[in-house]
């Protein structure tokens, strides 16, 4: 099944999509015709208001599993009312959220194997063993996969689990610091900055649930005067840039954003 089923798609998967809503009690029935139409949209919609999920009327892989599940959502899936209380405590639309996390997350904080998605950064091992008064050189010289000045060598999925092990064993804090974490991509390094007891609590506390990971970044935009304003005042450009790095506009992030909030106001707006 496609990763991300939206309106007007169309094809097996959409069948599929359909008849799993009709399984989970999707009122009118559907006809499963293959297209995601205004009616398959509205049954999405509304099995993710009550399984609790999200509600972006997008069936992804979270919206497939709860409805796989009988319309019963995994206790560590992100909920609608925590972003509602994350806009609530930033000041900010629940579009604004929506739109961030719709773009900026990486669809999915846990692996397959119910571990938090990281991507472990060897450029920051070497910096954070240098600050930690280690040598880092030296380090590097045997293990450049791991520790080097140079970013890369990244594996992807779960394997970069193997690489944070190989990382905690020369140091355990140095290790977490490198990686960054879960649905929103927080860096390690950042957790005294946001208030956590040390970086293993802060690891902890990503391998919980998405909704903790929700509860890094808003620290995380707390903690930054500038990247909260520009939330706050729907300024996509310079959040892209604060938030992402110079490549934001290859990516399209601040135009990605901006389509992606008005188009969850619109629903809101639509709805009320």
């Amino acid at each position: 099944m496609a990763s991300l089923l939206k309106l007007d798609d169309k094809g097996v998967a959409v069948r599929r999509l359909q008849t799993l809503l009709n399984a989970a009690g999707a009122r009118p029935a559907l006809v499963v015709d293959g297209w995601f139409g205004p009616s398959t949209l509205r049954a999405v919609l509304d099995a993710q208001a009550r399984a609790g999920l999200v509600v972006d009327g997008i069936a992804g892989p979270k919206t497939i599993e709860t409805l796989e599940r009988g319309g019963q959502r995994p206790a560590w899936l992100l909920r609608e009312d925590q972003l509602k209380a994350a806009a609530d405590e930033l000041g900010v639309p629940l579009a604004a959220v929506k739109a961030v996390n719709e773009v900026e997350s990486r669809g999915s904080g846990f692996l397959p194997e119910m571990r938090p998605v990281i991507l472990f950064e060897r450029h920051i091992m070497y910096r954070q063993l240098a600050a930690a008064g280690l040598d880092a050189d030296a380090i590097a010289a045997r293990q450049p996969s791991i520790v080097n000045r140079a970013p890369g060598g990244y594996l992807g999925g779960y394997a970069e689990h193997r690489r944070l092990g190989q990382a905690q064993a020369i140091h355990a804090a140095c290790a977490i610091e490198s990686a960054s974490w879960g649905l929103f991509q927080i860096m390690g390094f950042h957790w005294k900055a946001l208030g956590y007891e040390s970086a293993a609590h802060f690891a902890a506390q990503m391998d919980t649930s998405e909704g903790r990971q929700l509860e890094a970044f808003v620290r995380f935009i707390l903690a930054d005067p500038a990247l909260h304003k520009a939330l706050k005042t729907r300024k996509w450009a310079t959040f892209a840039q604060i938030y992402n790095g110079p490549a934001y506009r290859k990516n399209l992030y601040d135009v990605r954003l901006a389509r992606a909030f008005e188009r969850y106001a619109g629903a809101e707006t639509a709805a009320a």
